[in-house]
């Protein structure tokens, strides 16, 4: 039987509210992944959270000739950290899973120990940066065609990117992976709402057009508080306008500030879509390691869920 964040993230009604976070790196100590652990499951344990989302970091230099603005660490595997948060809070949560290098049977051995040895059944899978040199071994389009043999065992979620459909059609491509399997997509950080607007509508209405039921789409945001945390958001691909930078780096309160934003933002995204029948999410998670940007992703999810709660306007 599906999980019930499975079960919810299938439905098209309610909004699903998830939140994100990075296990610890891979070098840790059992004692240190523990307080880890502890520590978010005492920061969330009284939020009204459906589920976790468990991110599996690569190292995306190969992608950017920018500098990385913080140094890439390996973390613990996030099927590991799946289990150990559903453990301790009886929340599923959704490991993501990069297919890297992996090989067709390397795939099918790390699908056969997620689902039947670890009892997984919430896995997005990414994609990687393009190669520079020899070709990988496995298209992310073969992934998921092998993941997908595991149904009913196994719930398929996808990355949807706003900013990529400015040159490319992601909303072409969102129907691409549906039709391969995904189940449901998880947005990267919004902060320009008018790209995922334009990206939500044209899923909506390719959807009808070919007489599909649109996927879940869950927004992603994330608070920012200092310069150094912008510049990791901007090198990670997030869209952020000069102005909206401006407003909350020359804030007297920046992480307020971009909360307010933030918040703004998804009440935009919500009445652009009222008369559309995409179901949608939120996802909130910190990118910093700082404790008041972490804290601050706690005030980040009441304020979306706040906006969640109120009735929507509907597009001008």
């Amino acid at each position: 039987m599906p999980s019930s964040l499975a079960t919810l993230l299938l439905a098209g009604a309610d909004a699903v509210r998830l939140y994100g976070t990075t296990p610890p790196r891979s070098d840790s100590s059992e004692e240190r992944i523990a307080s880890a652990a502890a520590k978010l499951v005492t920061r969330v344990h009284a939020l009204p959270v459906d589920g976790f989302v468990i991110y599996d970091l690569q190292d995306e230099s190969s992608r950017t000739d920018v500098p990385r603005p913080f140094p890439f660490s390996p973390t613990v595997d996030a099927r590991s950290y799946s289990v150990r948060l559903r453990e301790q809070t009886g929340k599923t949560a959704i490991a993501y899973q990069c297919i890297g290098t992996l090989n067709e049977t390397e795939w099918q051995r790390w699908l056969d120990e997620s689902i039947d040895g670890m009892g997984l059944d919430l896995i997005t899978l990414v994609g990687r940066p393009t190669a520079r040199g020899a070709p990988y071994p496995m298209s992310l389009k073969r992934a998921y065609e092998l993941a997908a043999v595991h149904r009913p065992k196994l719930t398929l979620g996808g990355v949807a990117i706003a900013e990529r459909h400015r040159d490319r059609d992601e909303a072409g491509h969102m129907l691409a992976k549906a039709a391969l399997g995904c189940d449901f997509f998880v947005s990267q950080a919004v902060y320009e709402p008018t790209a995922t607007i334009r990206m939500l509508t044209d899923y909506a209405r390719r959807c009808r057009e070919r007489d599909v039921a649109p996927r879940r789409v869950v927004l992603t945001f994330v608070p920012c508080g200092r310069p150094k945390t912008m510049a990791f958001m901007k090198w990670l691909g997030i869209a952020i306008p000069p102005e909206t930078e401006a407003a909350i780096l020359a804030s007297s309160a920046p992480l307020t500030t971009s909360i307010q934003i933030c918040r703004a933002n998804l009440a935009r995204i919500l009445d652009a879509l009222a008369n559309e029948q995409v179901p949608l999410g939120v996802n909130t998670e910190s990118v910093s390691i700082y404790r008041d940007e972490i804290d601050a992703s706690i005030d980040l999810f009441h304020a979306l869920g706040e906006v969640l709660a109120r009735p929507m306007a509907g597009p001008s």
